[in-house]
């Protein structure tokens, strides 16, 4: 078993080495029938750098210290809501993306929030499959925050709804004080 890779914020000159693993890790997409997922554009490098310069945007590195994963985040409804999780195909399969979740729930607790939430694909393999084995679970409609309703109407207008999408929660245990 591979030790976990190590995790640190996204530097800003690593901006366009996110979006060199967002297109790499969404070529995969293209062999589950999802081509326009597979083709779509990655995050502007403004948009990238706004989660970088509230300390949401945390890499999973190499030996050589560069990038081979990502994971942005925001603080929605009093969780902290992962945003993206992109896991370069040369890294993929070595706990990358399992390391930036559990990095991101200590962060959520050491911040104060409840839980880690989450949308994306309900039937693509290393979607909502894998996030299940990583403690998530979805979400019944009923259950939406105001919050996740927004981020579900924004996919929606962006035509993400042509493919079964769920919203997903990961409820943390509280930092015990000692």
């Amino acid at each position: 078993m591979l030790p976990p890779p190590a995790i640190r914020l996204l530097g800003p000159d690593e901006l366009t080495a996110a979006q060199e693993i967002e297109l790499a890790a969404g070529r995969a997409f293209a062999d589950v029938g999802m081509p326009e997922i597979a083709g779509d554009e990655p995050l502007p490098v403004a948009e990238l750098d706004r989660y970088r310069r509230a300390g949401l945007a945390w890499a999973a590195v190499d030996d050589g210290d560069r990038p081979v994963g990502y994971l942005l985040a925001e603080p929605v409804d009093g969780a902290l809501h992962v945003e993206q999780v992109s896991v370069h195909p040369r890294a993929a399969r070595r706990g990358v993306g399992r390391a930036l979740l559990e990095h991101a729930a200590g962060h959520a607790v050491a911040t104060g929030r409840d839980a880690l939430t989450l949308t994306t694909f309900g039937d693509v393999p290393w979607n909502a499959p894998y996030y299940r084995r990583c403690g998530f679970r979805v979400l019944a409609e009923d259950e939406w925050t105001p919050g996740l309703r927004a981020i579900r109407a924004r996919e929606a207008a962006h035509g993400l709804d042509r493919w079964p999408r769920v919203c997903m929660r990961r409820d943390l245990a509280p930092a015990l004080s000692g």
